[in-house]
């Protein structure tokens, strides 16, 4: 039993609320712990409380829970701090993509514009990070922030540079080991048997290093694609990136992680997504997985809605305490664990490239890596990075962009703002960048990020 209090920023969403619930609830060694549950949103807030109190409740567990409108008050004491706030609503995010589109751009670009860490979003996801940090910073200075609202890469980066003695920590729910698990299932591996490294950067890390039973596992995994590949050509007709990611291995000799060239949320590299010939060759379809995922988000909130407005309903029917939770929430229990009870364990996670775990990425950089975590706080592992070229691709198509956005930002440039929407694949003319930009601020909401950036 820990006497801990885990302060949940923007708890209002259902989704990580609950698997965060799930997760303390069958973690023994967390009993004690105070969950202190924060949004803005007070009807959103409520329902939430109410079905994890119910869950909490139905699981025995021996946990206090509270709930708060006053970000400040949910601090107090707080030993670990997660936030999982989106700023601005999908709906900013929707209607900037049916602008962007309308003047030629498309999925599989920059994360800065066809994404779900375009600049129109980032901008507030900054100020709220900041503002946080900084509210960490002087009611409980020694809690740990964790990061899992979007964008972490550039977000981290920004808190890294700007908070040097902050405890800071990105999680991604798509950077787990469990890509590398499927792949040793598909191949016929026996997973405890296997180990491995994925470095790179949020949204764009790779599986480098497999061993199964202490010897080199990719020779097995270029047998089973010279076996299965033309398979899989064949009888594929759902969009499926499987076909990307053995191409890219096949070119660059890495294996794309998570989300790498997923386009929910890496897309990467453009050429795949050069035209609608193309994506039907690779048998994409990016608009139609982005419309999966929005109607899974509403189907979730539901049958959420569903459970908090039905008392008679048990909770722990429709959410069993089992299922792949740590996954949905990025590992951010176990790493709690971990730091609470001093457990050491190695998780992925996203700090500042510090001690060039990921060589070739600036030092003043957040990497993704696997990292050492106990009491003694989060240890980055030096990793053998990137294939070269993956390197450079990384440095051109994730570094420099984010680091134009956070000068922009840092600044006030719409110059820079301009320039960084210039970077973009599909930016064809400054006068088409131009435009697009207007159109953009000139959304009635927006109308402190047009007078941010002059």
């Amino acid at each position: 039993m820990v006497d801990i209090k885990i302060s949940i920023i923007g708890a209002g969403s259902a989704v990580f609320s609950l698997s965060l619930i799930r997760g303390v609830c069958i973690t023994s060694s967390l009993e004690g712990s105070t969950i202190s549950f924060m949004d803005i949103n007070k009807e959103r807030l409520d329902a939430v409380f109410s079905v994890c109190k119910r869950y909490a409740d139905e699981m025995n567990a021996k946990l206090k829970l509270e709930k708060t409108m006053d970000r400040r008050e949910s601090l107090e004491d707080a030993d670990f701090v997660i936030n999982t706030a989106l700023a601005a609503g999908h709906h900013r995010l929707r209607e900037g993509w049916n602008i962007a589109k309308k003047h030629d751009f498309r999925f599989g670009g920059s994360h800065h514009i066809m994404h779900d860490e375009a600049f129109w979003i980032n901008f507030y996801q900054f100020r709220l990070f900041e503002s946080i940090v900084d509210d960490i910073l002087d009611i409980c200075p020694d809690a740990w922030y964790i990061q899992l609202a979007n964008p972490v890469m550039a977000g981290m980066t920004y808190l890294g540079r700007k908070y040097r003695n902050a405890k800071i920590v990105g999680l991604c729910t798509a950077s787990t080991g469990g890509d590398v698990y499927y792949l040793a299932k598909i191949l016929g591996l026996e997973t405890k048997h296997i180990s491995f490294q994925i470095p790179g950067l949020n949204h764009f890390i790779w599986l480098t290093h497999f061993y199964y039973k202490g010897e080199d596992a990719f020779p097995i995994l270029d047998e089973w694609i010279k076996r299965e590949e033309g398979k899989i050509w064949k009888t594929l007709k759902a969009p499926t990136t499987m076909l990307i990611a053995i191409d890219l291995y096949k070119k660059f000799h890495a294996y794309p992680i998570g989300d790498t060239c997923d386009p929910g949320g890496g897309a990467w590299p453009w050429w795949y997504y050069a035209n609608d010939d193309t994506m039907r060759k690779w048998k994409l379809d990016a608009e139609e997985t982005w419309r999966r995922y929005f109607s899974h988000l509403e189907k979730d909130l539901e049958k959420f809605l569903e459970v908090a407005n039905d008392p008679s309903i048990k909770v722990t029917d429709v959410y069993p305490p089992t299922g792949d939770y740590e996954r949905e929430i990025g590992g951010v229990v176990s790493i709690i664990e971990s730091i609470a009870c001093n457990i050491p364990r190695i998780f992925q996670v996203n700090i500042m490239n510090s001690n060039y775990f990921v060589p070739g990425i600036p030092q003043d950089f957040a990497v993704e890596i696997p990292a050492l975590v106990s009491k003694a706080g989060i240890q980055g592992i030096k990793t053998y990075g990137l294939p070269k070229a993956l390197t450079i691709y990384a440095v051109r198509d994730r570094v420099m962009p984010v680091n134009m956005e956070l000068e922009a930002y840092e600044s006030g440039s719409r110059d820079l703002l301009l320039q960084l929407i210039l970077m973009d694949p599909w930016a064809r003319s400054e006068e088409q960048a131009e435009t697009f930009l207007n159109d953009i601020l000139a959304l009635p909401y927006h109308g402190e990020m047009k007078e941010h950036y002059r």
